[in-house]
């Protein structure tokens, strides 16, 4: 009797050693193209706000209860750095001056580095809802 068990046990794992089941799947290329457009989406989408602005860094160069001095600081910032924007916002009772509009924190880290030379209080790295135009070459 155990030699029937053995036997039926051995047919048994014999069976699923040598079945072997091959799918072949033919993908449409096309699925391709749409996997990378969704890919460059859900990145776009992961840096928009819930109003569907972009989500970035600005540089924090001070914030004073003294409007004077706030806009001072803008204006200086203008003259010495044309190609960046900079920003007065108004936070009762703090006005706070801000330039820039970084997509990457590395980029803000570089311009922060440069800005501390000049401003010994020390900049700020903060997450700001910033103007942004994505690239041509990620629009469809």
């Amino acid at each position: 009797m155990k030699v029937f068990w053995l036997f039926i046990l051995l047919f048994c794992c014999g069976q699923f050693l040598y079945a072997s089941d091959t799918i072949i799947v033919h993908k449409d290329s096309r699925l391709d193209i749409l996997t990378q457009k969704q890919i460059i989406i859900n990145k776009r989408s992961s840096m928009l706000t819930s109003t569907g602005q972009y989500k970035g860094f600005r540089l924090q160069i001070i914030s004073t209860r003294e409007r004077e001095k706030a806009f001072n600081i803008k204006a200086e910032l203008l003259t010495k750095y044309p190609e960046e924007k900079s920003y007065v916002l108004f936070q009762s009772p703090y006005f706070r001056v801000r330039i820039g509009n970084f997509v990457k924190r590395e980029d803000a880290e570089k311009f922060r580095k440069i800005l501390n030379k000049t401003y010994k209080n020390g900049v700020f790295i903060v997450e700001d809802v910033i103007d942004y135009i994505p690239p041509p070459d990620e629009e469809f």
